[in-house]
């Protein structure tokens, strides 16, 4: 005689009691990312269908970590579809909308890239992970067992997600990075590390790279929206125009006016202007800076051909084409600190600070 099973039961094949317990940390995993969503249970249950479909690929003791990563994996399609749902509510058709065939190829393979991604993670990163998500061990309980500190355990728990992220996308794309910088670079973006990001010049990493620019979208994407930095893509000259009007806006926020904003917008608008002559792209970051004292800062970097004689660029009268006639030793004596950086063959990277002075801004 068989057992009748409630609608709530996920079914279980060859009596696989190890994926029916992993119901109530599934049930906790969502809960504490949607509260009281309606869909919360339907997620609980589509993490379990895949899991069931994956079963003879999970290598044995990997079934918890797997069912982690697959469920916030099917949380993360659940908000873009229903922010896709949302873009396109006012349509009768939405074009984007796959059909059932391609949904079970995109879970497929989705699922093949979380075990990878899993079995690229190190044993004591597993260990940890899943100590920590599964059986709720406190970073404290696993810090006395390794003889270390809750922070440190927190920071390798934070690693750890941020790898995993990584190596999911590389092994969704079925890529490897073409470089010894990828990595680094995406693992900095990946665990929203700005001073790792610095150290290892993500930025310009992204310009020279197009599989990390490709790769660095959802990374990016997942990271709170930061109202005090302004990043600029610089292609043409409207976009000149974008880049000034960022800045104007930015500094305004900051306190600036008067001559101080006019300043600062006109040495945007040159180093800018520099791109698109010579480099024919690049970008421009405008941020807010607290620290050591209220100011904006500006990075314009670039792939061009580099500045073969520095010292002569910054003379005044310098200038390779008739813009406005102040060019980058104009953009130099506007701001309070100017930092060029260039190579043949490698672009250039300008770096220029604005301090902020009530009395100046008047």
């Amino acid at each position: 005689m068989t057992t009748a099973r409630t609608a709530d039961q996920p079914p279980e094949p060859g009596g696989a009691e190890d994926v029916a317990a992993l119901i109530p940390m599934l049930r906790r995993i969502v809960a504490a990312r949607v509260g009281q969503h309606p869909s919360a249970e339907d997620l609980v249950q589509e993490t379990l269908v895949r899991v069931l479909a994956a079963e003879d690929r999970i290598e044995p003791g990997m079934i918890e970590p797997y069912a982690i990563a697959t469920v916030r994996n099917v949380m993360a399609t659940m908000w873009r579809r229903d922010d896709r749902e949302v873009r396109n509510r006012h349509r009768v058709f939405d074009p984007t909308q796959p059909d059932d065939v391609e949904n079970v190829l995109v879970a497929s393979e989705e699922q093949l890239a979380i075990n990878e991604a899993l079995r690229r993670l190190t044993d004591r990163e597993r260990q940890v992970l899943l100590a920590h998500e599964v059986s709720g061990a406190a970073t404290q309980m696993l810090a006395d067992e390794a003889g270390s500190t809750a922070g440190a355990v927190a920071a390798q728990l934070k690693r750890t997600r941020a790898r995993l992220r990584v190596e999911y996308l590389l092994a969704l794309d079925h890529i490897e990075p073409p470089t010894d910088r990828c990595r680094p670079v995406l693992l900095a973006l990946s665990s929203a590390d700005r001073r790792r990001q610095r150290e290892v010049d993500a930025a310009r990493h992204l310009l020279e790279c197009d599989v990390c620019a490709r790769l660095s979208e959802p990374l990016l994407d997942r990271g709170p929206v930061r109202d005090d930095v302004l990043h600029v893509t610089i292609g043409a000259d409207p976009d000149i125009v974008s880049a000034r009007r960022a800045a104007r806006d930015l500094a305004a926020q900051a306190g600036f006016t008067g001559t101080d904003l006019t300043m600062l917008a006109t040495a945007v608008s040159e180093v800018a202007r520099n791109i698109v002559r010579f480099a024919d792209n690049g970008d421009v970051t405008i941020e807010l800076l607290e620290r050591p004292r209220r100011g904006i800062r500006v990075v314009a970097r670039d792939m061009g051909p580099g500045i073969a004689d520095v010292e002569a660029a910054l003379q005044d009268g310098y200038s390779t084409y008739s813009g406005l006639g102040l060019g980058l030793p104009g953009a130099r004596r506007l701001m309070d600190e100017f930092n060029l950086v260039s190579e043949a063959g490698h672009g250039t990277t300008v770096s220029m600070t604005k301090w902020f002075d009530p009395k100046g801004s008047a």
